[in-house]
């Protein structure tokens, strides 16, 4: 018999330094064992540090690229990065509902990337307009702290209709990290973490994509939550550095 994966269909950016977006995406979701399915956005340019420029994929090619996946493929779960375009936003919102029809319980994660760890902007529109439409598709968003006081907290997200918030501390100050987990039942969670020296590039996407590739394989979202956490930790304790800046974490191992 031929071997298996689940899919995770990703939406994200290129980043050339191959720390963030689709790449970063890819490794973490097959470190998972799951196979990741990358529908570009934009392209950027950047380094480890900065992004200079983005340039949004125009919106009918985004929507080629996946409905050829859809088409021929069981998708299991979607990880979203940056939408690039409020325009592009849209049509992912189309392909969860078309996807939903045959598969309404599908897991959705987004990673609401608003700005670079440098404060670059990442989207050709209001980034946090552009992602609007998404949070009503949404299972999990994983914000770190100044993603989700931009976007109005934890509490105005989940009334958005994202039905599952995880706030990361890595932002923070202090000898742990500690996440927090707020879901639309009231319900409120923390992890505490030891915050590790340095800063690093495309920690959010190792996080957004691990949680997605763990609900594609099954796992139920209590475990994915920490097995994806303790698989990021031990990626950022692990990074390597390609340049002086921010670190790439070590996302080659399960």
């Amino acid at each position: 018999m031929v071997p298996t994966l689940p899919t995770v269909l990703v939406f994200a950016g290129v980043d050339p330094s191959g720390g963030a977006g689709i790449a970063a995406d890819i490794v973490a979701i097959a470190a998972q064992g799951a196979h990741a399915l990358p529908v570009v956005t934009a392209l950027t340019v950047q380094d480890n540090d900065r992004v200079f420029a983005v340039e949004p994929v125009a919106p009918e090619l985004l929507r080629r690229q996946a409905q050829a996946l859809i088409d021929k493929m069981a998708i299991h779960a979607v990880k979203i990065g940056i939408p690039g375009s409020a325009a592009n936003a849209a049509v992912i919102v189309q392909l969860i509902a078309q996807l939903r029809q045959t598969r309404p319980d599908l897991p959705v994660v987004l990673d609401p990337v608003l700005a670079s760890g440098h404060g670059d902007v990442l989207s050709r529109d209001d980034a946090v307009l552009a992602l609007a439409p998404l949070l009503p598709v949404t299972t999990v968003m994983v914000p770190n702290g100044p993603e989700a006081a931009a976007l109005g907290g934890a509490d105005n997200l989940l009334a958005q209709g994202c039905r599952h918030v995880l706030v990361t501390g890595g932002h923070g100050e202090g000898a742990t990290v500690v996440n927090r987990w707020f879901d639309a039942g009231g319900g409120e969670r923390e992890w505490r973490w030891p915050r590790l020296p340095g800063e690093f590039h495309g920690s959010g996407c190792t996080l957004a994509s691990a949680i997605a590739a763990q609900l594609a394989l099954g796992q139920a979202l209590p475990e994915a939550l920490d097995r994806a956490q303790a698989y990021c930790h031990a990626a950022l304790a692990g990074a390597y550095a390609i340049a002086p800046g921010q670190l790439m974490p070590q996302r080659f191992f399960t």
